[in-house]
């Protein structure tokens, strides 16, 4: 059973409502040294000159006043519930540069994404998150990015697992 807030339980109940549901991504990797932090609305207005607009929310950790979230014309689909895949999730960026997707693409380690489901209305108050998620994919052009992300692979774990050894199992070596 999941734990979700009254806000949102009266957006679930009601047939039209005025609650806005927004994601929030959090992205870093360690050749970068501030994190990068994207919303899906537009909620206030951070800054005039140049104009921008986003969320103000304490998810991750992130100070609301210094480090809020920028709003960008995004697609998200949120991670599925697959049995014989690992869960993904996908943003796709729309109308970014060309030198955004060229260095978003050049980029050969995994970044880490962590993601959160907020109301617009109570940005502090995180109705579901999907954190830890490893950056599998960035594909695309100058005028949108595919951002792919998803759990560590069972795959990747090292090989050989743990042997039942006697140093690693005495219990088992009678």
């Amino acid at each position: 059973m999941r734990r979700v807030s009254f806000n949102q339980r009266i957006s679930f109940e009601e047939h039209s409502t005025d609650e806005v549901e927004v994601m929030l991504f959090h992205i870093e990797h360690p050749e970068i040294s501030e994190p990068v932090r994207l919303s899906t609305d537009p909620g206030e207005r951070l800054s005039v000159d140049p104009l921008a607009y986003g969320t103000r929310s304490t998810f991750n950790g992130a100070n609301p006043v210094t480090q809020p979230y920028f709003f960008v014309l995004v697609s998200a689909d949120l991670p599925s519930d697959q049995e014989d895949a690992p869960a993904e999730a996908a943003i796709v960026l729309e109308n970014v540069t060309k030198g955004i997707a060229d260095e978003l693409q050049s980029v050969t380690t995994q970044a880490t994404v962590h993601m959160a489901i907020v109301l617009a209305s109570s940005p502090n108050l995180i109705e579901a998150e999907f954190r830890n998620l490893k950056l599998v994919r960035a594909e695309g052009d100058a005028s949108e990015i595919t951002l792919s992300f998803s759990r560590q692979p069972i795959e990747e774990e090292s090989f050989p697992a743990a042997r039942m050894t006697k140093q690693r199992f005495p219990g088992l070596h009678r």
